[in-house]
């Protein structure tokens, strides 16, 4: 009895301690999101008053959220976003998973030896090929549009990207496979109707990772585009950044708004993105 009694005990201060460590890392990105909407309803002079420390203010100052609005073009910065965001999703999400399904359903000769070479290359940093790429795209004349932004999603996706969608794959039977070859189907029809149907998690995650990582890109338009009719929100919020002042509570409403839409789309798909990230690791 005793020896069970402990057992308990060791067991409850363990998930204590589990639990407690949960929390304090969550706290890393709750304080920021918390201090940004708080900051987004007061005064720029009200944000960095420690004593007294206001946790919220008692009266909300929503003009802010229409003085930002106005301050930048922010409709026009959201439809620059939205058309980067859907062109590298369809991109990323097509090219993507047919390379993937090249890796992992169809034999040819050399196969892994190029996925390996493909796999290394996410050894390579980003910043070792930024003067290459902006040289490439700038003796094509393309700088200042949006193709830099959008035509490498065309040719394959990125590498995380084949690699998740190739271990989501190989855990289909390809039993399948031979059965639809029987009946007379094709790499195309397995591919849209075998695959891809069964690899919507998967799918989805890829969507939610490239959406992510095209509405908050900041580098990518800070490289190529100089036009104001032609920027995104990201850069959108760099014009609250003065020469010797920054309108703080104006830039913490507009990134409020600028964040709401990924908060949202997360909680749309986080079941998916679950999902899709446990499926993928069941078979190497």
């Amino acid at each position: 009895m005793a020896l069970k009694t402990k057992k308990r005990t060791s067991y409850i201060i363990r998930r204590i301690l589990f639990y407690s460590f949960i929390i304090l890392l969550s706290l890393v990105c709750i304080i920021p999101f918390y201090w940004m909407v708080r900051s987004s309803f007061m005064k720029s002079t009200q944000i960095y008053v420690i004593d007294p420390f206001v946790f919220w203010p008692q009266e909300m100052i929503w003009e802010n959220y229409k003085d930002a609005t106005k301050f930048m073009p922010f409709l026009d910065y959201t439809r620059n976003t939205l058309l980067l965001v859907v062109l590298n999703i369809v991109g990323t999400v097509l090219t993507s998973a047919m390379c993937a399904y090249s890796f992992s359903r169809i034999k040819w000769k050399g196969r892994n030896l190029v996925f390996m070479i493909i796999l290394s290359s996410i050894m390579l940093p980003g910043s070792v090929t930024i003067i290459s790429q902006f040289i490439m795209w700038s003796n094509l004349k393309l700088i200042d549009t949006y193709w830099p932004l959008t035509l490498p999603a065309f040719f394959g996706g990125g590498v995380t990207n084949i690699f998740m969608l190739r271990q989501f794959f190989m855990t289909i039977p390809k039993e399948m496979d031979e059965s639809a070859t029987i009946d007379g189907a094709g790499h195309i029809r397995i591919f849209l109707q075998i695959i891809v149907p069964l690899s919507k998690s998967a799918l989805i995650v890829v969507g939610l990772f490239t959406f992510l990582g095209c509405w908050n890109d900041v580098f990518g338009p800070v490289m190529y585009l100089n036009s104001p009719q032609k920027f995104t929100l990201s850069l959108g919020l760099l014009q609250f950044r003065g020469e010797y002042t920054t309108k703080w509570n104006l830039l913490m409403a507009a990134s409020t708004l600028v964040i709401a839409p990924c908060v949202i789309v997360y909680l749309i798909g986080q079941k998916y993105l679950i999902e899709g990230i446990t499926l993928t690791g069941l078979k190497a």
